[in-house]
């Protein structure tokens, strides 16, 4: 079942621009990703525009004679030219300008994941033991503590950019070699050995969980966007774990100061036992994503997805 449209005239949202592409690592998905909302939008009767990263969309909003757009929807992915860290949403917050998804402080926070643990092991959530190193740290020596095997990871970056799974000592000179690409601390986190879920979450509502089961080892980059034999089950549980996953994944969201629609993924260890592991709070909205998938299985086809998501930038933000 789906709710009614809070928005019912596509005039009502004026002109929209559909802010994709940018300069992160992830400019790829993202472009792919707008490509889909800017068709989804333009089907309903939207005036929509795309906009290829900031500096093109300040151009727009700060041109002579007042601003071209009167809503943004944010579908650019990463931080630095992406954006989910923060950056975006103040600066259209000073220019009173609506936006999708979460404000400042979710989208910084979530695109931490040093901190965003932080919190939520503060709150008793359950996320895996880690340890932040910076440059030219002891990696090896942390592995240790926390226990072999472990992720080898970029703290700020999203799309498993940067991600090594390490087994034994040897796996990790090449695990930081590969994360030192990217800017930022390491974040070196125990390994959950178990099936990997995500719950997409739009509102206040946790949409039905996926389980993925990737054709390969694990579920990286290529198994995210390339590969066709990547099954995704959803939902992914039934009954009472079904209920704590998505409990699980609203309770995680709102800590980490999220708002809007976003994504929340989890590993299930072979004890059944949930573990946290990030917030996406822009998720893909390309053929492999993953938000589309859970929307369908509760009734809610893309276009209207991407209505309801276009809808949050009504909530208290920006404008």
């Amino acid at each position: 079942m789906t709710r009614a449209r809070r928005i019912t005239d596509p005039h009502d949202f004026g002109r929209v621009a559909v802010l994709l592409g940018g300069t992160s690592s992830e400019r790829e998905v993202s472009l792919d990703s707008g490509r889909n909302v800017l068709e989804a939008l333009v089907r309903q009767g939207v005036d929509a525009i795309a906009v290829d990263g900031i500096p093109a969309l300040v151009g727009e909003l700060t041109a002579p004679g007042g601003r071209r757009f009167d809503r943004v929807f944010n579908i650019l992915h990463g931080n630095r030219g992406g954006g989910e860290d923060g950056v975006l949403q103040g600066l259209l917050e000073a220019l009173g300008v609506p936006y999708t998804g979460s404000g400042v402080l979710g989208s910084a926070l979530s695109m931490d994941k040093i901190r965003t643990k932080q919190v939520w092991l503060s709150l008793g959530l359950p996320t895996p033991a880690y340890a932040s190193l910076s440059r030219g740290d002891d990696v090896a020596a942390a592995a240790h503590k926390i226990g072999l095997p472990v992720i080898v990871k970029p703290a700020c970056e999203g799309s498993s950019v940067g991600v090594s799974r390490c087994f034994k000592d040897a796996d990790l000179a090449a695990a930081v070699e590969l994360a030192a690409r990217y800017e930022g601390p390491l974040l070196v986190e125990q390994l959950i050995e178990g099936d990997e879920y995500t719950v997409a979450v739009l509102g206040t509502e946790a949409l039905p969980s996926i389980r993925i089961v990737p054709a390969g080892e694990y579920y990286d980059y290529h198994a995210k966007y390339v590969a066709e034999d990547t099954q995704y089950l959803c939902p992914g549980a039934s009954g009472a774990t079904e209920q704590e996953l998505g409990s699980l994944a609203i309770a995680a969201f709102f800590a980490a100061g999220c708002s809007g629609w976003g994504r929340v993924d989890f590993m299930r260890d072979r004890a059944g036992r949930p573990w946290l592991l990030e917030v996406n709070t822009a998720p893909g909205m390309t053929s492999h994503s993953l938000v589309p998938k859970a929307a369908r299985q509760r009734g809610i086809e893309f276009d209207e997805l991407v209505w309801r998501v276009l809808e949050t930038s009504f909530d208290a933000k920006g404008g």
